[in-house]
């Protein structure tokens, strides 16, 4: 055999070869991009946790003495694919002119969980976020103490994910896209259907996976066990704070519900004496719905 054929056979060699690697390298590259789109697809949960309100530290008066201990959120507001899929509200000019105080206060880590995205069966959970009410029963300071000490029981763990004082005064609590236990035995009914998740196979299923959980402070007159039925109402700062916080959020009206409303263990009646009207029309007030621009032909 000649140099010239056998120098021209093993470059043939070489390039089959060489488009063999490259063909390799493209697939594996194909397969992880689909694995990528397949991880997306079956946890839709990833980005909706920003749907919830978040904290605005920046728009918001510092009181003196405020907690050390922040617990610091991994959703990412500004993330483009998270607000491009949340455009339908918008915070208002009345929205940035109300700064109300603000706490950040630790919980422990035995009364708020992570949200799941499977319930007990393992079924995949696509419930899209709801907002609960509720109010805390005896003071604001009462109920922090509460959340700050370890809870071994699971039937005793409990948490908002933010508070709202009779001053108005905002103390977040347990981050939005952590799982706070505001709602044992709960449901929360739509013109669809009833929604609620279990993921404990020890207690009731609740609405808790999906649920963003805020309370205000129940007034002074309304601590007697024996009266849970009435108190004098919340003060015109609390309904003011929790329009401004929940403006923040992407979550329709329709799916702000109360703690009254969800629960099926017969028991809760909170918020007591709450205003509906008052509240969304102070909400409309701090948020409207983004207005869609056409261009004119």
């Amino acid at each position: 055999m000649r140099f010239k054929d056998w120098a021209t056979r093993v470059l043939l060699i070489s390039l089959m070869f060489m488009a063999l690697i490259v063909v390799l390298l493209i697939g594996r590259a194909t397969k992880l991009q689909n694995n990528l789109t397949t991880s997306r697809i079956s946890n839709p949960q990833v980005t909706a946790w920003s749907q919830y309100p978040q904290a605005q530290f920046q728009s918001a008066k510092e009181p003196e003495k405020k907690s050390q201990n922040v617990i610091k959120s991994p959703v990412k507001t500004n993330s483009p694919v998270a607000n491009k899929s949340l455009a339908k509200y918008v915070t208002t000019q009345a929205f940035a002119q109300y700064r109300p105080n603000y706490q950040v206060v630790a919980v422990n880590p035995t009364n708020y969980g992570e949200r799941y995205a499977q319930d007990v069966n393992g079924i995949p959970l696509t419930n899209q976020p709801i907002i609960v009410l509720h109010e805390t029963g005896y003071s604001a300071s009462s109920a922090i103490n509460f959340f700050q000490v370890a809870h071994d029981d699971e039937s005793v763990q409990a948490s908002y994910h933010a508070l709202i004082k009779l001053d108005g005064t905002v103390v977040y609590l347990v981050p939005p896209d952590k799982r706070a236990f505001g709602a044992a035995n709960s449901v929360f009914e739509t013109p669809q259907g009833v929604e609620t998740v279990q993921t404990n196979p020890n207690l009731p299923a609740s609405v808790n996976n999906f649920a963003y959980h805020v309370s205000l402070e129940t007034p002074p007159d309304g601590y007697d066990g024996s009266s849970q039925q009435t108190h004098s109402g919340y003060t015109e700062a609390q309904y003011n704070s929790l329009a401004w916080l929940i403006a923040q959020s992407q979550v329709p009206d329709d799916r702000i519900t109360t703690h009254h409303l969800v629960d099926r263990s017969g028991k809760k009646v909170d918020p007591i004496n709450f205003d509906g009207n008052k509240f969304l029309s102070l909400l409309n007030t701090y948020r409207q719905v983004r207005p869609i621009y056409r261009v004119s032909k």
